[in-house]
């Protein structure tokens, strides 16, 4: 009985596989006689995993991947998940904060956080006053992307002073000292989006 509940899931992702494979071949406007060749797995074997109807092994994946030049995780692009997580924020919604640091105090609302086993992502829209102290300066891992949505302030990334008005943006490797040190309109407002490894 147990055989039963596996081979639909079983089928789905030999089926997953066989369609990413015959994707990615068609992609290289490749025959399938031809993937055979370079791949060294016979042509009924290639037709037969780009149908779904075997199970091919972690070598026979790696020579076909080996063969199209991708690397093995893609033969698996098409097998979807039953779940995953998404976030909705609407407009005017979000999770109100306040970060206090130093004698600076600034609002900011998350929009989005998500994490996963390999990543982790973080967006906010963060408000700062001109007269409220010198805001915090970051160091951190992964990428940081700013895009100002109102004001003016300058941002500094290692010894670089950078002047962003709005409808600017930029992106900086967060390893580096980075974030807004002076605020020259009287407030300032901007969207942050941050991903880094889990």
């Amino acid at each position: 009985m147990g055989t039963m509940t596996e081979e639909p899931a079983n089928r789905k992702i030999d089926q997953a596989i066989g369609a990413s494979l015959k994707g990615l071949r068609q992609q290289r406007r490749q025959s399938a006689r031809w993937l055979a060749e370079q791949s060294g797995i016979s042509a009924a074997m290639v037709s037969r995993i780009e149908n779904g109807l075997v199970s091919p092994s972690i070598g026979t994946l790696a020579a076909l991947a080996e063969a199209l030049e991708v690397p093995i995780v893609s033969l698996f692009r098409e097998a979807r998940t039953e779940h995953t997580d998404y976030s909705l924020v609407r407009h005017g919604e979000g999770l109100k904060s306040t970060r206090i640091a130093d004698g600076h105090s600034h609002e900011y609302v998350n929009l989005s956080m998500h994490a996963r086993q390999d990543l982790r992502f973080s967006a906010r829209r963060v408000t700062l006053l001109r007269d409220s102290g010198h805001p915090p300066t970051y160091v951190g891992h992964g990428v940081v992307f700013v895009q100002v949505l109102e004001g003016e302030a300058v941002y500094c990334y290692g010894q670089n002073r950078i002047t962003l008005s709005t409808g600017d943006s930029i992106s900086v490797d967060a390893e580096l000292n980075h974030g807004f040190v002076e605020v020259i309109t009287p407030e300032f407002t901007f969207l942050t989006v941050q991903a880094e490894r889990s």
